[in-house]
């Protein structure tokens, strides 16, 4: 029996990764016999260099970088140098869990580190630059990131703007030239599976401003910071970004590569998905096992645990999902609840219990 194991992060509890690894644990335990592939997923939020690098391997590289605030933290990226690319996840500097519950800024959080990490990666001459976005800590629209570059912003009395999404409502220009490397790299991706606009009802503020901590005045004033910048952008630099599918993808950051590096947005799945050969890893297995933190009707409306059920069904796999809790009905989904009725509990504990559960499950298999 041939089992490939796929989840994506557990939020809050596991990660891609450490979700793989309790599982295989758990049918291990079980069925040593079987055949048991580790695949962790990631649409390019937090842990997508991690997924990439165990189906592509490369080098995992380290850079010094700021986080949300300006502190200075270790960022990592991946160079699969027989591919020529870099993979870059901008959590790694602008992640929402580099801070404390109270610490959260929604209008003065930055990209900056961010821009410091493209940087860094794109030392290694790559041709193909893919930046994962995704958990995020702020909403400024990348324009931290591009003052990391060389951007500089001005509001009307000359004075440049400080950092954070706040501050763009003063944005009245913007001097711009891009890095060297920026045209020297042939192309550059934003993996996300967000579409959401730039601003407006469905925008990066409204919908994901509140869990960064952002008041209802907070998203007003957000919303309209970004709008403005939208249109500086375009008068400044040429590019519109205001209603850019996917442009609001970690608080506009996938807006700003568009605009200040002549990036393209992707799925983050689609992307994950053809550099790991992700088709034929399924159709090699007998069973996909997959999961994810809370399985619910979004899981089946294009988030990676629906895309992936989407492409096992097409194949004529059987899918089993493991998941901490769940809203939609599957009859092949497992949760967490069967084994602790404490939501708190599991969560964390959620690794052996993840095992535990895995291992029930292969024992009744096969």
């Amino acid at each position: 029996m041939k089992i490939l194991i796929a989840p994506q992060e557990f939020k809050g509890s596991l990660s891609a990764d450490e979700a793989a690894s309790a599982i295989a644990a758990g049918v291990g335990a079980m069925r040593p016999g079987w055949d048991v592939e580790l695949l962790p997923l990631s649409d390019g939020g937090p842990g997508f260099v991690s997924a990439l690098h165990t189906a592509l391997g490369g080098d995992i590289r380290a850079a010094l970088t700021h986080d949300p605030l300006g502190r200075k933290v270790v960022g990592r990226y991946l160079w699969v140098g027989g591919r020529g690319m870099v993979v870059v996840e901008a959590a790694q500097a602008n992640g929402l869990f580099h801070l404390r519950t109270e610490e959260r800024d929604a209008l003065g959080a930055d990209t900056f580190g961010v821009g410091e990490l493209l940087a860094a990666a794109a030392r290694d001459e790559p041709r193909t630059l893919l930046v994962g976005v995704g958990g995020s800590a702020t909403t400024d629209g990348g324009a931290g990131m591009a003052r990391a570059l060389g951007a500089r912003f001005f509001d009307a009395s000359g004075q440049e703007l400080g950092p954070g999404g706040g501050e763009l409502l003063r944005l009245d220009r913007i001097e711009w030239e891009a890095p060297r490397w920026a045209s020297q790299v042939p192309e550059i991706v934003v993996a996300t599976d967000v579409t959401n606009p730039l601003t407006g009802p469905s925008g990066a503020a409204q919908v994901y401003g509140p869990q960064k901590g952002a008041t209802p005045d907070d998203v007003t004033v957000l919303d309209r910071a970004l709008a403005r910048y939208a249109e500086v952008v375009r008068r400044d630099l040429g590019t519109d970004i205001a209603a850019v599918a996917g442009g609001g993808a970690a608080g506009g950051l996938a807006a700003g590569i568009v605009a200040f590096l002549g990036g393209r947005i992707e799925s983050g799945f689609e992307v994950v998905a053809e550099a790991t050969g992700l088709r034929e890893r399924i159709a090699a297995a007998d069973v996909v096992i997959t999961g994810e933190g809370s399985f619910d009707a979004q899981s089946l409306q294009g988030k990676t645990t629906g895309r992936l059920l989407a492409l096992a069904t097409e194949v004529g796999r059987q899918v089993v999902v493991f998941a901490g809790r769940a809203h939609a009905d599957n009859p092949g989904i497992r949760t967490l609840k069967e084994l602790e009725g404490d939501e708190r509990r599991a969560m964390t504990e959620a690794a052996p219990l993840l095992t535990e559960l895995a291992r029930r499950w292969a024992a009744g298999a096969g």
